[in-house]
């Protein structure tokens, strides 16, 4: 069975940081490119950033980047967002998500990562920013 188990939310004020952990299980790991998305109520879920499992290729959106840092730890199995700097508007559902891209350019990963498409989604968990 395919899980993703975030991990990490929570309340902070602005200009704070909050680091969120996203552990996978039931699927090859370094197959897989993982991402975060966000969602806020009546709004479309929208694309924060992706890793490859694999080679650890990156890509940002550009309302976190710079401020925010996907890593991997592939021993753990587990992706981790490195939020800084957070404001107000960054306050979300953070959801964690897998998409298949074994034999697939990183570009077209990036392309479906921004049409918000994945084969496996978490459960999600809140992150409330304070002004």
């Amino acid at each position: 069975e395919v899980q993703l188990v975030e991990s990490g939310g929570g309340l902070v004020q602005a200009g704070r940081s909050l680091r969120l952990a996203c552990v996978a299980s039931g699927f090859t790991f370094d197959e897989y490119a993982i991402s975060w998305f966000r969602q806020t109520p009546g709004n479309m879920r929208e694309g924060v950033s992706i890793i490859s499992a694999s080679d650890g290729s990156t890509y940002y959106s550009d309302s976190v980047a710079g401020r925010f840092t996907i890593s991997r730890d592939i021993a753990k199995r587990t992706i981790y967002l490195q939020m800084n700097s957070l404001k107000p508007e960054d306050t979300a559902v953070y959801y964690c998500a897998a998409a298949f891209s074994r034999g697939s350019s990183w570009s077209t990963v990036t392309a479906l990562f921004r049409n918000n498409e994945a084969d496996y989604w978490g459960q999600g968990t809140q992150v409330t920013v304070s002004s």
